[in-house]
């Protein structure tokens, strides 16, 4: 039997090629929401990841360091070196010798001391606060590594790239002009503004670094980015892991936003389940409404629960009510009653990686 070569189709015609191009299109718009979830937990899986590494690193510093918790080891009344010219300079306070110590990490890490871009020294700032890790990760060795950023924290990973591109970073043009952020105009000085190039998506909770007692810091209404000193002049660092009396139910670091929901909303909110590193060095993924109650430190004997909105920071996300939200939000294991004596998960975390 002979073939018709010339009745035989060598292509599609038109309308099978639109029939094409329309299936194509609406399994594209099909399955585009279930890959944005694909890639968007395969990112919580890696932040997970990293607070893993963190928190192996953190057993391997309490091995060397008498079982201490890293935190800032410089103290007022001592004498240190300017690695930038040699000269001495000796702290008046606790806070101004770990600002001291953060500058001396960073000129390390980037030798950036001198010149337009040389590291400044952050004493208008309480830097326990955001950059308590930078202990952690002199010692890693990773001051600007990916470990210390949540990968579905694109502006964290921006700033860290481009350390001295200020116009980036928070209030790197000065105060926003929208009202609802945090608006204190020290946040836009460039000793602070140069310090987000070497932040984490991870914030240490506070009593890993303070006093669980009077004096110590305690949070305050205003912000939850600033932090009240409270009952004298507080002693900081000199925290151990056999004061944690709690270890798998005890939050150590957490992830600040839980990013892989719309929105990226605050840790406090409680529905969120942001990731959190517990002292025990596995990983809690339980709601934070499950945690204990929030209490400031400066109410630990009446047990009021803590609660404060959210104000965020300028290119922070903001909340979930829009800017100038009011709502009241528990804190929860940021502040936890009697500190590392305290609980935060009563059930631990059955989600646990291995050391």
């Amino acid at each position: 039997m002979m073939w018709n070569l010339k009745n035989q189709r060598s292509g599609f015609t038109i309308v099978e090629l639109a029939v094409v191009v329309v299936l194509a299109t609406s399994m594209s718009a099909l399955l585009a929401p279930t890959l944005k979830q694909v890639r968007s937990q395969g990112r919580a899986m890696s932040s997970e990841g990293n607070l893993w590494t963190i928190g192996q690193a953190s057993g391997m510093y309490a091995m060397d360091n008498e079982n201490r918790i890293a935190s800032y080891s410089w103290r007022a009344g001592e004498t240190y070196i300017n690695l930038s010219n040699g000269s001495s300079f000796t702290p008046s306070s606790d806070q101004e010798a770990a600002a001291y110590q953060a500058r001396d990490i960073l000129y390390r890490a980037t030798g950036r001391t001198a010149g337009q871009f040389r590291i400044l020294t952050p004493t208008s700032r309480l830097v326990h606060r955001r950059y308590s890790h930078l202990i952690l990760a002199d010692y890693m060795g990773s001051v600007s590594d990916r470990v210390w950023v949540d990968p579905n924290d694109f502006n964290q990973a921006v700033w860290q790239d481009f350390p001295t591109f200020y116009d980036f970073v928070p209030y790197g043009q000065g105060l926003p002009s929208s009202s609802g952020y945090d608006n204190s105009s020290s946040w836009a000085t460039n000793s602070i503004r140069q310090m987000w190039g070497f932040g984490s998506s991870y914030q240490t909770i506070p009593h890993a670094w303070m006093s669980d007692e009077l004096p110590s810091y305690a949070p305050i209404s205003d912000t939850p980015h600033l932090f009240l000193s409270a009952g004298g002049s507080p002693h900081l660092g000199d925290r151990y892991h056999n004061e944690v009396a709690f270890p798998a139910s005890k939050v150590y670091m957490f992830e600040e936003f839980d990013r892989e929901r719309v929105g990226a909303p605050y840790f406090a909110y409680g529905y969120t389940n942001p990731a959190k590193l517990m002292f025990d060095g596995s990983i809690n993924t339980m709601v934070t409404r499950a945690a204990n109650d929030s209490v400031s430190p400066l109410n630990f004997g009446s047990g009021l629960t803590w609660t404060q909105r959210y104000l965020p920071i300028d290119k922070f996300p903001v909340p979930i009510g829009g800017l100038g939200d009011s709502t009241e939000l528990n804190m929860h294991y940021r502040w936890t009653r009697f500190g590392l004596q305290g609980i935060d998960y009563p059930t631990p975390s059955p989600k646990v990686f291995s050391r």
